[in-house]
């Protein structure tokens, strides 16, 4: 692995990386190749947890090509030498900030989108100008094979390189000097990154979870507030980082919210079968998630395949935030259901949890809608759906607190793997003489006016 780092410095350093025709040809050859692999890449998803074809292209492969796509457009723009104002007591001068590209970075991906998770930032180092080591996820080995065999057997290694394999090689891979690190995961691996990391100096992007609520007023559109919420919520089988992990409900609805989310649920007829759910990714979290299901609080499902690592779609009611299912990220299929009074009762309870990584609110009141907006901190999120502002590439996608560090996406993405090497070019023609010796009355009171109008 060190042989590794050391061979992408050495490239890195031969500056064939920074030239956007090179970023442009690497990220043309990587879009080709994730056609030619499509069907492999299908078959490896569906072999480790029941993701269909549907599935796995609109919530990975499209986005992408997506995110490919806007990176060839965009690239020579981004990385385009941006000026800005001078400051008068540099006069005569010019200021600008030059995008340069980090150097040897390292993608640690996630398993529950291996390929998304893993390739995105992948595709935002390669734009940047950057050399990459991928390490993906083992828990799906197939996908993480088919990730191997996609980009070890087109590229060359000290430009970007997959390194598969568990905690013993990540643990050797975080020993090593990186230029920068990227984590996609729960919180309490990326604390172990960040330790790591912090041993180098090295920046981070983490990317984490958390306990991620949905907020349902009385006053929303109830069935298609529940529509959303129900996609969202059993999307993956709810192994997804920005899912709604909790329902806050006003009281006064409740009941007609439990009945039409029951309905909802059963209408969509979820079933590996039927191609939109997903098998547990394994046991372990199988068995994790079995104990959050209180059989005294089931409202609706509860029945578990422990031979196919299948949890049904479930919702729990008369839930309180000192509950087993409310102590840690759900991931899972499992949603309880909270009521609440009123906004004045919960949004301190929110204020004060640690922040997560998604918020979604469900009101027809702007009032309420910046009352909640205005108290609550998180990553990001939605008003009236939920999920969807993954999709858009224009805002930064990341958390804060506890649910991470940095954001990524579009031209976050870039920036996420560039220094911004900021610069002022003075001009030999004029050189005031305020600032040198001696240090006269009267130039200190023009020092003063020239800082006053900076």
């Amino acid at each position: 692995m060190q042989q590794l780092l050391d061979a992408q410095r050495r490239f890195f350093a031969t500056q064939a990386t920074k030239p956007i025709a090179f970023r442009k040809k690497q990220l043309d050859r990587l879009e080709k190749l994730l056609k030619q692999y499509e069907g492999e890449l299908y078959a490896a998803i569906y072999a480790d947890f029941k993701k269909s074809e549907f599935d796995t292209y609109t919530s990975e492969i499209a986005l992408l090509y997506q995110d490919i796509k806007e990176a060839k457009r965009n690239l020579t723009y981004w990385a385009a030498k941006e000026h800005v104002p001078s400051s008068l007591i540099n006069f005569p001068s010019k200021s600008y900030i030059i995008k340069e590209p980090l150097g040897a970075c390292l993608v640690i991906g996630a398993w529950n989108y291996p390929y998304l998770l893993s390739l995105a930032p992948v595709i935002a180092a390669i734009a940047a100008g950057n050399t990459v080591i991928l390490k993906p996820s083992e828990l799906p080995a197939r996908t993480s094979a088919v990730l191997e065999k996609l980009i070890n057997t087109n590229f060359e290694p000290e430009f970007l390189k997959v390194v598969e394999g568990g905690v013993p090689e990540t643990t050797e891979l975080l020993k090593l000097q990186f230029n920068k690190i990227f984590f996609t995961g729960s919180t309490k691996v990326g604390k172990i990154v960040y330790e790591a990391a912090a041993k180098h100096l090295t920046p981070v992007t983490l990317e984490l979870g958390g306990k991620s609520p949905a907020i349902v007023m009385a006053d929303c559109k109830l069935k298609l507030a529940v529509k959303r919420l129900v996609w969202a919520k059993f999307l993956n089988a709810g192994q997804t980082c920005i899912a709604p992990d909790y329902i806050l409900v006003e009281k006064s609805i409740e009941t007609k919210f439990l009945q039409a989310l029951r309905e909802e649920i059963i209408s969509e007829h979820f079933s590996v079968e039927n191609h939109n759910y997903v098998q547990i990714i394994n046991d372990d979290n199988f068995e994790r998630l079995l104990q959050m299901i209180d059989a005294e609080k089931v409202w609706y499902g509860g029945e578990t395949r422990a031979q196919e690592r299948i949890i049904e779609p479930t919702v729990l009611r008369d839930i309180d935030f000192d509950h087993k299912s409310m102590q840690e990220e759900i991931f899972g299929p499992i949603l309880p259901v909270i009521s609440f009074e009123s906004l004045d009762t919960i949004l301190p309870k929110l204020h004060d949890l640690p922040k997560p990584l998604a918020t979604y609110v469900f009101t027809a009141s702007k009032k309420k809608k910046e009352q909640i907006l205005k108290y609550v901190s998180f990553g990001g999120g939605m008003v009236n759906d939920a999920v969807m502002h993954i999709a858009n590439s224009e805002l930064p996608f990341g958390g804060v607190g506890m649910s991470g560090i940095g954001a990524y996406h579009g031209k976050t993405g870039f920036d996420c793997f560039s220094h911004h090497k900021s610069m002022v070019e003075k001009a030999t023609w004029l050189e005031l003489p305020l600032k040198y010796y001696p240090h006269t009355a009267s130039r200190f009171k023009w020092i003063k006016r020239l800082l006053k109008l900076s």
